[in-house]
C-alpha cells in the first residue's frame, strides 16, 4: 500500500509538501491521487497525476494553491500544498488509480494508504 508522509500542523498562509511512497508494482503504468476527509465529511477529490505525468486534475477548491506531482525514478507522489487555510485541515490520503490516466472518481482508484493529517490554524 502507498505510505503517505509530510503532514503536520502549519499556520494559515504557510506551505507544506507531502509525499506519497509505493511499490513499483503499485506505482509503475498507474495514475496517482491524493483525497481528503476532513471529521463528520466525506472524502473528497484533491488531486490526481496521470502515469506520463501529463495533464493533472485539480479540485476546484484547490486549484491554483496545490501541485501534484511525480518522481518515477523513486516512485514517489507529492502534493506541494501553498498557502494553505483553514478549510484545508483533512487527513490526506494517496492512492493509485485503476489505470494510466488522471482520474477524479474514487471507484476509480485502489490501494489507498493510511493518511497523513494536515492541520492548518487560522
Amino acid at each position: 500500500k502507498p505510505v503517505e508522509s509530510g503532514g503536520g500542523l502549519v499556520q494559515a498562509g504557510d506551505s507544506l509538501t507531502l509525499s506519497c511512497s509505493t511499490s513499483r508494482r503499485i506505482f509503475s503504468n498507474n495514475g496517482m491521487g491524493w483525497f481528503r476527509q476532513a471529521p463528520g465529511k466525506e472524502r473528497e477529490f484533491v488531486a490526481s497525476i496521470g502515469w506520463k505525468g501529463g495533464d493533472p486534475l485539480y479540485a476546484d477548491t484547490v486549484k491554483g494553491r496545490f501541485t501534484i506531482s511525480r518522481d518515477t525514478a523513486t516512485d514517489t507522489v507529492y502534493l506541494q500544498m501553498n498557502s494553505l487555510k483553514p478549510d484545508d485541515t483533512a487527513m490526506y490520503f494517496c492512492a493509485a488509480a485503476r489505470g494510466p490516466v488522471a482520474t477524479r472518481t474514487t471507484e476509480n482508484f485502489r490501494a489507498w494508504g493510511q493518511g497523513t493529517q494536515v492541520t492548518v490554524s487560522s
